[in-house]
């Protein structure tokens, strides 16, 4: 199978240097050092995370929470010249609450340097996005994946794929490995990461010549019946659904299609990561099932088998995903981009926010975590990494 890897972000070349900041990161990505304690002289930087703990979002932003945590927890033992004050609000996932807690965090932080970490959803990243622009905060989001969030504000920046680049790769990935003589889309058209998603995969579906034969949506992810959706797919002859939704919807969409004999491959972007571990999930429903994500728990290199042990402590026993591998990747690169800062004692935030934004965008940083190697910035904010396609085999992803 050919193009296992797809590149989101074409319009900018990837630099090939390494970064060799106090991090110390490499392509491999190697095991974080061991603790060494924090340096004399180090100096504090507070990060302050924004996303929904609490309420029917909750379960994305605890993963962003923790998975955060541990590099936090990483990097303050790591004995370098930066170390993290990390501090999380509760938005529920609502704008409002999202700009009040960020307000919150801006109390916090008094006079010290404060990078904003988030929002995890969508809808709050653009109202809280529009706030630390006009503050001059720099803001790194793990999971906020319009490009909304970003347009027209230099001072925000993404760590997740976009939402048209998502459907932009899942329609090549189609295409290129012939998966799905008909397709089905069902999506949530009240949703912005379902209709990004969706209305850029429609698009390029279109331009490769696929065969979209039914186009299905749903009002909200409360949903719960999508026997209407299934039918018209299966009468319609489709073979493969694409799904750019989240797993809890995604979960009964597979549920209902078994109760119904209907087996077609089913494709879904990175939002449907975490659905292995709902609580009482039949991951039997899942088999076969495919989907985008920049993180796989189950590889065996080094950092990510650390990673998931520490997650696992943190979390009580819970698998990390990608949501939470992108949150640790935030931790890293902000702490490597503040390594790289010269005078950073001595900056007040709007200083810091220009200072990490030229570095972001200057085209020599990169970074390499957990989600990608040699990751890098446009200057739309805009992460340039490569995301792997996986399949559920036995209740666990495989490369596909």
């Amino acid at each position: 199978m050919k193009n296992r890897v797809l590149a989101l972000t074409m319009a900018a070349a990837m630099t090939a240097g390494l970064l060799s900041g106090c991090g110390g990161g490499s392509a491999t990505t190697p095991a974080p050092a061991q603790s060494k304690g924090a340096a004399s002289g180090a100096v504090t930087v507070k990060v302050g995370g924004i996303g929904p703990i609490t309420g029917d979002l909750a379960q994305y932003g605890t993963a962003t929470q923790w998975g955060a945590q541990v590099a936090v927890d990483e990097i303050n033992a790591l004995g370098g010249p930066i170390t993290l004050d990390f501090t999380y609000e509760d938005d529920t996932g609502v704008a409002d609450t999202a700009v009040s807690a960020y307000n919150s965090l801006k109390d916090w932080a008094k006079d010290a340097p404060l990078v904003i970490y988030g929002t995890t959803t969508t809808a709050p990243c653009v109202a809280v996005a529009a706030e630390t622009y006009a503050d001059r905060y720099f803001q790194l989001t793990p999971s906020a994946s319009s490009p909304d969030v970003t347009a027209n504000k230099d001072n925000a920046f993404q760590m997740c794929f976009t939402d048209p680049g998502q459907g932009v790769a899942a329609a090549n990935y189609l295409k290129d490995n012939g998966l799905g003589t008909k397709i089905g889309v069902i999506y949530n058209n009240g949703d912005a990461y379902s209709t990004g998603i969706a209305d850029a995969f429609l698009a390029e579906a279109k331009n490769l010549g696929l065969d979209v034969v039914a186009t299905q949506t749903y009002p909200s992810d409360t949903t719960t019946d999508y026997t209407v959706q299934l039918n018209a797919c299966k009468d319609a002859g489709a073979d493969l659904l694409f799904l750019p939704i989240y797993y809890t919807p995604a979960s009964l969409i597979l549920a209902q299609a078994k109760q119904m004999s209907y087996a077609p491959i089913f494709f879904g972007g990175d939002g449907m990561d975490g659905m292995l571990d709902m609580e009482g999930f039949d991951k039997s429903l899942a088999e076969g099932l495919m989907l985008m994500t920049p993180f796989n728990a189950s590889a065996t290199d080094s950092r990510t088998t650390t990673f998931v042990d520490s997650y696992k402590k943190l979390s009580g026993g819970v698998l990390p995903n990608q949501f939470a591998a992108d949150g640790y990747d935030c931790m890293y690169a902000i702490y490597e981009a503040c390594c790289k800062i010269d005078g950073i004692a001595d900056m007040d935030h709007e200083q810091l926010c220009d200072a990490l934004i030229a570095l972001f965008t200057g085209g020599s940083f990169t970074v390499d975590g957990l989600t990608g190697s040699s990751m890098t910035w446009l200057e739309s904010g805009e992460i340039s990494k490569a995301p792997v396609v996986v399949k559920v085999v036995n209740g666990v992803y495989e490369n596909a």
